[in-house]
Formats: C-alpha cells, sequence, structure tokens
C-alpha cells in the first residue's frame, strides 16, 4: 500500500524509518544488520536518502528496491534538485518507475560540499515546489515534501515558508515529513499555523534520537535545530558517549510519547543506519500506546459538544 493511503487508512500512529545509502563496505554491513533487526517491528514504510548532489542515486534505487524485494516493506526513495537537469531528473525517476518504487519524497536539497548558497542548475528546477510539480504531471507516484517546524533556514520568515509549504501542498504533495525537532512547542505550534493556513495533509515528525555529542552537534548545526535548555545541561554533566545515547533513547521516548499523545499522525524515526535506539524507543511506545490518550480526548470532547 502506498504511503499516502498507509497514512489516510491507518486507524494506529504509522511509525517509519529513515536509513542512507553506506559509502563503505563496514557501512553495508551495518544497514544489513540494522534492516535485519528494524524490519521486526513492523514499521509501516522506510525511507532511503538521497546523497548530497545526487551522489547516491544508483545506490538509493538498489537499496529500496531491495527492501521492498527482500523485505516486503513499502519504500520511499528521496529524491533533489541538486545537480540535474529536468531531463535527468526524469531519466532518475523513470529507473525508479522501471524498479516498481511508488514512494517519492520530493526535496531541493543542500548545496552540494564545498559551496555555502544554493545555485540552481541550468536546465533543472529550483525548488522543491517544482519538482512535485513535476511528479505529479508526469507520473503516479505517492508523493511527499519536507516540512521544518523551526523554519527552512534559507527562508526569509516563517511566514513565506509557510507559504511555500501551502504551496507545495497546493501542487501535490499528498504527506509532509518534518526535519528532525529537539524541542516539541516547536512542532505543535507549527502544526497549528499550518492548519489554520488550509494544509490538510498529514504531517509527520521526524525524530533522530541523540547517541553521541559529536553527532548531535553536528546535526544540529547541519539542520539548526535547537535544543532545549533542560536537554542541553542534561548533555554537558555526561562525560562518555554510552551515558549520552542512554539520555538519548529516554529524552527521544518521552518525546514521542507527547506528539502521539498529542494526535501525530505517527513517527519517523531518523535510525543513522543503527538499530539499538530506535528499537527500545518503538518497544516502549507500543507499551505505553501514548496515542490512546488523543482518542480518550477527541471522544471527550465529542461528548461534551454533543
Amino acid at each position: 500500500m502506498r504511503i499516502d493511503e498507509l497514512l489516510r487508512s491507518s486507524h494506529e500512529p504509522v511509525f517509519s524509518f529513515e536509513f542512507f545509502p553506506p559509502k563503505s563496505e563496514q557501512g553495508e554491513v551495518n544497514l544489513a544488520a540494522a534492516l535485519k533487526d528494524l524490519v521486526r517491528l513492523e514499521p509501516a514504510f522506510v525511507s532511503v536518502t538521497y546523497g548530497a548532489g545526487g551522489s547516491t542515486r544508483e545506490k538509493t534505487i538498489e537499496i529500496v528496491s531491495r527492501i521492498e524485494r527482500d523485505f516486503g516493506l513499502e519504500a520511499m526513495a528521496h529524491l533533489t534538485c541538486v545537480n540535474a537537469t529536468v531531463d535527468e531528473l526524469r531519466a532518475t525517476l523513470d529507473q525508479m518507475c522501471d524498479a516498481g518504487i511508488d514512494n517519492v519524497l520530493a526535496l531541493r536539497g543542500d548545496p552540494p560540499k564545498g559551496q555555502e548558497r544554493w545555485t540552481k542548475t541550468e536546465g533543472g528546477l529550483e525548488y522543491s515546489l517544482e519538482l512535485i510539480g513535476l511528479l505529479r504531471e508526469h507520473y503516479e507516484f505517492s508523493v511527499g515534501g519536507a516540512a521544518f517546524p523551526e523554519t527552512h533556514i534559507h527562508a526569509t520568515s516563517p511566514e513565506d515558508d509557510l507559504r511555500f509549504l501551502k504551496a507545495k501542498v497546493d501542487a501535490g504533495a499528498q504527506f509532509l515529513i518534518t526535519q528532525m525537532f529537539f524541542d516539541n512547542r516547536y512542532d505543535f505550534e507549527f502544526v497549528e499555523r499550518a492548519r489554520a493556513t488550509g494544509i490538510d495533509v498529514p504531517i509527520v515528525p521526524g525524530v533522530m534520537p541523540i547517541l553521541s555529542r559529536s553527532g548531535i552537534r553536528r546535526m544540529a548545526e547541519l539542520s539548526k535545530a535547537r535544543l532545549p535548555k533542560g536537554l542541553q545541561r542534561a548533555l554537558d554533566v555526561r562525560d562518555d558517549d554510552e551515558a549520552i545515547a542512554e539520555l538519548g533513547v529516554s529524552y527521544a521516548t518521552l518525546q514521542c510519547a507527547e506528539l502521539l499523545a498529542r494526535g501525530a499522525p505517527g513517527i519517523h524515526f531518523v535510525t543513522l543506519n543503527r538499530s539499538p535506539a530506535t528499537r527500545a524507543i518503538l518497544a516502549a511506545l507500543k507499551l505505553m500506546r501514548p496515542w490512546d490518550a488523543a482518542v480518550t480526548a477527541l471522544e471527550e470532547d465529542s461528548l461534551a459538544l454533543g
């Protein structure tokens, strides 16, 4: 079942995992082990990222195809506008069609390594909005887009960022997956503003468990995600990565529980091709079932209105 259909028809939260194409032999081993472990948790779907500058195009398609073939999972390929003409993008999409891929996450993409500013490729596309339009006009993919609770780093304002997001949905994005964040306040406020703007597609929060001090600094810098002061203090007093990873699992579990209790349609876990943290968090969530609180709240509201 395609991802837009999964999100529309599911009566319980939709859990999904994000992987990236490995760059080494050991990376291949890590990915295979993570897939083997995480498939047992029966995710609704998985996604595979697209390397900077389109550098992993073939690998992304190969991994998505393998996941669908070997594990029977719905899988989604990321696709960016970086370093590609429209003809090259269409050739990639034709490859995806031939490989039996049904789902695409359409992204503008970050500037290639070594470049600070985004520059449109001659003969290519400027925005993810245009890529979504291309997908919806010429193909039958289930199309997702990215959303930014803390505002896209290149947006001129939160209001402009939201207007652009609405345009992506109007162009045909059928669901949205957010950039990772560590303070749920940003997501709650963002979703409320998005709904007020008329954005009515599912908005799935992206969550990345903290695994190491260097890792969180790097990821937070890339995404400009802000750490709550309490979390930052807790990280500062821990001396080793094992203690930080334990904190990361606990924090992400509480973060996800609150999101689900407040009605999030699911969680998209950024796994970094590792399974233990995601496995622990999802196991705890399935035991806690915080989404039942959201259902109870809706029922109580209905009774009060009735």
